[in-house]
């Protein structure tokens, strides 16, 4: 299931939520962002 971010209110939204508006429960807005995770980087010898 993925994870989106309100682009306006920032509250995360599950796929599920969003099966049938694609529309922020809370505030009503319809800009959405995917949150990346953070990469670590390692440095090699």
């Amino acid at each position: 299931m993925a994870k989106y971010k309100c682009f306006k209110c920032g509250k995360k939204i599950t796929s599920k939520v969003l099966d049938k508006r694609f529309v922020c429960p809370s505030c009503g807005s319809k800009i959405f962002f995917k949150p990346r995770t953070k990469v670590k980087k390692v440095k090699t010898d």
